[in-house]
């Protein structure tokens, strides 16, 4: 009986661990990645997941025609840098920081209210045979404060 009992708390130990980690995760994006957003005001929402080396993430968000935003990626330690791409709904890239020193942040300006795809990657390091980097990637959003 002992052994069911630790069974069915390991069990319940595991299942509980994702939930945790996300947790983890939501805190660090509003400790540490919200104060990049300064001096923009951040929209409120907090989008963080774990990635390991060689994952992606994409979301779609909607900016509005005027406003002007910044968009901050943000990761843990363990990830050493981080892709991310701002797309239309055609898939074209409007912003790549690959092509920008993997810069953290972009500011932008749209003309028409549209949807954009955001496509955040942690690349892979290319040392075959060590394990791979996995951390807490956030993306946050912030407006030009009038």
């Amino acid at each position: 009986m002992k052994s069911f009992t630790t069974t069915i708390l390991i069990l319940g130990l595991l299942l509980l661990q994702p939930h945790s980690t996300q947790a983890q995760c939501k805190n660090f994006a509003k400790k540490i990645c919200k104060l990049e957003l300064a001096p923009y005001v951040h929209d409120g929402n907090y989008n963080a997941a774990i990635l390991t080396e060689g994952e992606d993430a994409e979301l779609f968000k909607t900016f509005y025609a005027g406003q002007e935003y910044r968009i901050s990626i943000c990761g843990s330690e363990s990830l050493a840098k981080i892709e991310f791409l701002v797309m239309d709904v055609d898939r074209r890239v409007l912003y790549s920081n690959a092509k920008n020193n993997y810069a953290t942040s972009w500011n932008f300006k749209v003309e028409a209210t549209q949807q954009l795809i955001i496509l955040v990657r942690v690349p892979s390091s290319g040392n075959s045979g060590s394990e791979l980097a996995s951390g807490c990637v956030a993306i946050m959003f912030g407006l030009k404060a009038e």
